[in-house]
C-alpha cells in the first residue's frame, strides 16, 4: 500500500511517515511540502492513499485536492486542524472527493503517538484496500442490492442513521432530499470530533428543509427535526414516562471504540421505539452498527444498508448485510427515495 504524505510542517511529515512506516504493509511512496508538489507527485507516483494537509503555502490542500481528483484520482485522507475553520474546510474537502478526515494537533501527535498511530494505520489500510480508483472491476456483493422498499407515512416513529468514513456527503444527499412534510424525527451518529459535528450540523441546517439540531447534552425529539449527535461522545434515545422521546449525550459506553457509537444509537432506539424504528447504516470502517442492528432486528425494527458500489469503505454496511438483518442494500439516492414515503401527504385543497 503506497502512501504519499503531504504537509508543510517538517515535524508532521516525519510523524506521519514514522507512524505509517512502522506497518510492513505500508510503503511511503513520497513526501510533498505543499499542494503544488502534491499534485505533481500524485500523477508521477500514483499512490493508493494521500495524506493531505489543508493549510499550506503555494497551494492549499483544498485546491490541491481539486487538481488531484481531476488528474490523478485516489483515496485522500485530509489532516485537519481541530478548529472551527479546520472543520468547515474538512467538510468542503469531503464534498470535493476526499475519503475521510483526521483531526490533527502537534501536541496530540507528540503526546498520544501510539493511539493516533493505530487509528491512522487502520484508516489508511482500509482506504487503500477499498480504493475504487485502483480497482479495474468491482467485486460482486455477497448480499445483492434489492428493490427500493415502499414505506407508509405512519410506519415509523423514528429514523436512526449511523455513518463513518465517507459519510458526510452521503448524509447531505439523503437528509437534503427530505421534504418539510417528513413525519418521523431523524437521529444521526457520524464518527467525528465534536467541533466537526457542530460545523456539520450548521451546514446541514442550511441545506435541509427540516431543522438540524446539534445535540450537546439532551434534546426532546420531535417531528420536523434532525438530531446530529455531538462528536466524541455517544447519543442514547430514551422514552420518557410521558411517551415522548429524548436524546441524551453520554461518555458511556467508555469502551466503545467509535464515537458517537452507532451500536449505542441503534440499540437504545430499538429499546425506545421497537418495531416503529427504521435504522440505516452507511459507509464506514469496521462493524459499528452490527450489535445495535441485531437488537433492532430482534425488536421487529427495519434496517437498511448502503450498497457496496456507493461506499467509500464497505465495512459497516457489509457487516449488517451479511448478518442477514437488513431489508435492503441501496444506493444513497434509493435510500432517499425509500424515505420519501414517510412524508405526510399534503391535504387536498
Amino acid at each position: 500500500m503506497r502512501v504519499l504524505v503531504v504537509d508543510d510542517s517538517a515535524f508532521m511529515r516525519r510523524a506521519v511517515c514514522t507512524m505509517l512506516g512502522a506497518d510492513p504493509d505500508i510503503e511511503i511512496a513520497g513526501v510533498a511540502h505543499n499542494g503544488k508538489e502534491a499534485v505533481q507527485l500524485a500523477k508521477e507516483l500514483k499512490p493508493d492513499v494521500i495524506t493531505l494537509d489543508i493549510e499550506m503555502p503555494e497551494m492549499d490542500g483544498l485546491t490541491a485536492l481539486r487538481h488531484i481528483m481531476r488528474t490523478a484520482p485516489t483515496q485522500v485522507l485530509m489532516l485537519s486542524s481541530l478548529t472551527t475553520e479546520g472543520s468547515v474546510a474538512s467538510l468542503q474537502a469531503l464534498k470535493l472527493g476526499a475519503a475521510d478526515v483526521l483531526a490533527k494537533e502537534q501536541s496530540q501527535f507528540s503526546m498520544n503517538m501510539s493511539k493516533l498511530q493505530i487509528k491512522l494505520i487502520k484508516i489508511v489500510k482500509a482506504l487503500a484496500q477499498s480504493n475504487p480508483h485502483r480497482q479495474a472491476t468491482r467485486t460482486v456483493e455477497k448480499v445483492a442490492s434489492t428493490a427500493v422498499p415502499s414505506f407508509r407515512s405512519n410506519q415509523f416513529d423514528l429514523v436512526c442513521i449511523g455513518s463513518s468514513t465517507g459519510g458526510p456527503p452521503i448524509l447531505e444527499t439523503i437528509l437534503g432530499s427530505l421534504p418539510a412534510t417528513f413525519k418521523p424525527p431523524v437521529v444521526v451518529a457520524q464518527h467525528m470530533p465534536e467541533v466537526f459535528t457542530r460545523s456539520m450540523a450548521e451546514r446541514l441546517d442550511k441545506m435541509c428543509a427540516l431543522s438540524v439540531i446539534h445535540v450537546e447534552e439532551r434534546e426532546t425529539i420531535t417531528s420536523g427535526n434532525i438530531y446530529l449527535a455531538r462528536g466524541g461522545k455517544h447519543m442514547h434515545v430514551h422514552k420518557l414516562p410521558s411517551g415522548r422521546l429524548e436524546a441524551r449525550i453520554s461518555a458511556e459506553p467508555a469502551e466503545a471504540v467509535y464515537r458517537p457509537s452507532v451500536d449505542t444509537l441503534l440499540g437504545s432506539a430499538a429499546e425506545a421505539t421497537g418495531a416503529k424504528t427504521l435504522g440505516i447504516v452507511l459507509t464506514g470502517i469496521g462493524a459499528d452498527g452490527l450489535i445495535g442492528g441485531k437488537t433492532l432486528h430482534a425488536k421487529g425494527g427495519t434496517l437498511l444498508a448502503q450498497n457496496q458500489s456507493s461506499c467509500v469503505v464497505y465495512g459497516m454496511p457489509k457487516a449488517v448485510a451479511e448478518a442477514g438483518i437488513t431489508s435492503a442494500s441501496l444506493a444513497p439516492t434509493d435510500i432517499a427515495k425509500a424515505l420519501s414515503g414517510l412524508a405526510a401527504t399534503p391535504a387536498a385543497a
